[in-house]
Formats: structure tokens, sequence, C-alpha cells
């Protein structure tokens, strides 16, 4: 099987319609060894989803703002697997006045926020697990929507954070490679999370994603982008990082949408 005998770490489940769900459910079907994480209230839900998996995982405490909780992460997996060959990056967030055409308003404490949680946290996470992956390597995996040329609806400060994440994503390549560590993002088209109906606009996104991906796009469907993710966190790409690898449809390639003749 694809991920047989990897042991994983994925961030951010938090209902079944998540990518982060879909990851955790096709890397147990491919053979993998799983444990969540998640915090605070929040941690409640990540417990139910986790029941639902094929095999329940153990749901860790880990908050993306504290460095004490990724140690004591580390610690618990040093003591359980030994190693950590990859895991998966699915934290964002965006205080509501970073969101929403605010963009001109929002003050700079907000667009911290956004951006320590959505982008900068791959970096602490990475150097708060390193310890578990430099003698043997892996895979790490973050989330991203594309905008890498686009200004989306009512995204601001998340997009701006996005776009930040790509940065971090392409210099953690660069530091990590010694430990052949791959980083890499993988760039979704909209899907129909709970995350998602956070953001003002997603729906005006969502309607227009379909019609102009040349392979169509069903946004209550997240399974493409977990099995890319899963092929990134794999050992068929051992020579791929720094990259952002799209699940999208097609659309980010396309122009404008003309009219039919």
């Amino acid at each position: 099987m694809l991920l047989e005998g990897k042991k994983l770490l994925i961030t951010g489940v938090l209902d079944r319609k998540s990518i982060a769900y879909s990851v955790a459910e096709e890397a147990q079907k491919a053979g993998a060894e799983i444990v969540l994480t998640s915090f605070g209230r929040v941690k409640n839900i990540t417990d139910m989803m986790a029941k639902r998996l094929p095999t329940r995982p153990d749901v860790l405490e880990l908050d993306a703002t504290k460095p004490e909780d990724m140690a004591a992460v580390c610690k618990e997996l040093q003591g359980r697997w030994g190693k950590l060959d990859g895991w998966v990056h699915a934290i964002a967030f965006a205080p509501e006045d970073a969101l929403g055409g605010n963009f001109l308003k929002t003050p700079w404490p907000s667009a911290a926020m956004a951006y320590q949680v959505s982008a900068f946290s791959l970096k602490e996470i990475a150097v708060g697990l390193l310890p578990l992956m430099e003698e043997e390597g892996g895979s790490i995996v973050t989330l991203d929507f594309d905008n890498s040329v686009h200004a989306w609806p009512s995204y601001d400060w998340m997009g701006v954070s996005k776009a930040a994440l790509v940065s971090v994503v392409r210099y953690l390549a660069r530091d990590l490679g010694r430990y052949k560590i791959r980083v890499n993002a993988v760039s979704a088209g909209p899907v129909r999370t709970i995350a998602a109906k956070g953001v003002p606009g997603f729906s005006q996104v969502e309607e227009v994603w379909g019609k102009q991906a040349p392979l169509g796009w069903d946004t209550s469907d997240p399974d493409p982008v977990a099995k890319t993710v899963c092929a990134l966190l794999s050992d068929y790409m051992p020579a791929t990082t720094g990259e952002v690898v799209h699940v999208d449809g097609g659309y980010h390639a396309m122009g404008a949408q003309l009219p039919e003749v």
C-alpha cells in the first residue's frame, strides 16, 4: 500500500467534510498509522471525528501558537514511535475584521494573528517536530488556496497569509533539504467546509469554479485533494520539494472565461 508503515501526524480535523479528515481517512486506507492534533474547545469535535475514522487515532493537544505544545507532542511521539515520517499542516485562521472586504481597515493585531496562525505556524511546527524527522527525513504538506496572482473576493488578509505560506514552504524546503525532508503545498480548489463557510464571498468563488475548471470541480468532494496529499506523503515523489501542486480541476491554468460561440 502507498503509505504502508508510515507514521503521520495530521492537524486540522474538524468535521467529516474537511480536507484534513479526508486526508486522515485516505492515509489509514493506504496503510499509515496516524495521530491527530487539536486544541482547546474544538478538541472535543476532533475527538468525535476520530471515532468515525476506519481506526480511531489518538488526538494530541497542539495549539500552533504555543511552542510548549509542540515540544510536548514531539516528546510524546518520540516515546511512541521514535520518529515521524510526515505531517500535514491544515491550520488557518483570520479574525472577522481581517476578512469580508475590510482589507483597508484591518488593524495590525488582526493581520498579525492571521499570519501567525496561517503561515508562520508551518515553520514553528516544522522546527518543533524536526527531532523526529532529521535522521530519516520525510514529507511535510500544507494546504493552500491559490493566491499567486489573484485577489479573491473578501479573502483579504487570509489571502495575504496564504501567499506568505507558499513563501514559507520554499524557505523551509531550502533549509530542511539537508535532512531529506520535503516541503510542499497543495493548492486546493474551493471545498465546502466549516472554515470555507466562515469566509464571506465563498459562494461567489464556488459558483464560478466548476464552470471554468476544464475537469470540472465538485465543492463537496475533498477526496481528490486528500489523495494528492497522500501521494506527496509517500515515497513516490522523492525529489519534489518547494512545490505548489494544484488540485483544482485545472482552474488555475485558465484565462478569462469567454462566451461559447
